[in-house]
């Protein structure tokens, strides 16, 4: 096993952990938004939307 082999594979692995966690995260929101519009058209509100009408 040479240096360059060894340095090649950490970049290598850190740029796939780098991006599978970005991936994860853009995934993750796409979902959340999904799941927040589906709450809303059904008639359940952020608590946050509450506490602006009340004012």
């Amino acid at each position: 096993m040479s240096h360059a082999f060894y340095v090649t594979a950490s970049y290598i692995a850190a740029f796939a952990v780098t991006f599978g966690l970005v991936g994860w995260v853009f995934i993750d929101h796409r979902n959340r938004h999904r799941e927040l519009e589906r709450l809303e058209a059904a008639g359940i509100r952020r608590r946050s939307a509450r506490a602006e009408e009340s004012r």
